[in-house]
């Protein structure tokens, strides 16, 4: 293990919060790290490594890693190793599905509302998006503002727990959206911001119909080129 200066150094390199729980922290981190590709698809995780790299115990870290492999992202072999997985591509659709169902639904909620103040924080997340897309923010801010804009619109139905039970079911298929524009499809980020656009603009029209559509063909673009994807990262697919 570190000494106390070795400690100290990991956990300000870290961003330690000492208001938050230890274990949230470092499932959030190594969460991160599986979906950055950090720690790719079949990569063991030593617990003796992490222990040390995060400077904590191992009942905290064992912790971290049960949610994990609750999340889909590792698998753990007992009195063995735990493994990074592979993609699940029907965990991935499964997640889509509910997704789909929850954010379908409610756009036209939004949209039959006659109360149109709910989404300004929708339409000024679109605005932003327009924004930093113009100075190539790359994948880690972009997607931070993607995820805002949904939770802008599940907070405006008054739906939050449900936008938290998609994101804690979501980590294959946020590796999904990572490996998609790691295509380098130009297009992909510009046509997210549309989408976004589309969708606002249908719920301030009270079109139902509109904002339903908009919804449905904006979630299923990165789906659409899952082919693709597992052609161009066969390793990485199970």
């Amino acid at each position: 293990m570190p000494d106390d200066s070795d400690k100290t150094e990991i956990l300000k390199r870290w961003s330690f919060d000492r208001k938050r729980p230890l274990v949230d922290q470092v499932y959030d981190d190594l969460r991160r790290r599986i979906l950055a590709f950090e720690l790719a698809p079949d990569v063991s995780l030593s617990r003796q490594e992490l222990s040390d790299h995060y400077g904590i115990s191992q009942t905290p870290l064992r912790d971290a890693i049960g949610r994990l492999e609750r999340d889909g992202l590792v698998e753990i072999y007992p009195q063995s190793k735990t493994v990074v997985t592979r993609i699940d591509v029907g965990l991935v659709r499964e997640t889509q599905f509910m997704r789909t169902a929850f954010e379908v639904e409610i756009v036209g909620m939004l949209a039959a509302d006659p109360d149109k103040a709910k989404i300004a924080p929708a339409g000024e997340a679109v605005e932003r998006m327009q924004w930093v897309l113009e100075r190539d923010p790359g994948f880690d801010e972009f997607n931070r503002l993607d995820k805002a804009f949904h939770r802008c619109l599940y907070a405006a139905a008054d739906k939050l727990g449900l936008c938290e039970l998609v994101e804690s079911r979501s980590g294959q298929l946020d590796r999904i959206r990572r490996l998609h524009l790691q295509l380098r499809e130009e297009s992909k980020s510009a046509q997210v911001v549309a989408d976004h656009a589309r969708i606002v603009a249908a719920i301030r029209a009270s079109d139902v119909d509109s904002a339903r559509a908009a919804m449905r063909v904006h979630l299923s673009g990165t789906l659409s080129r899952l082919d693709v994807l597992r052609e161009h990262f066969p390793g990485w697919f199970a």
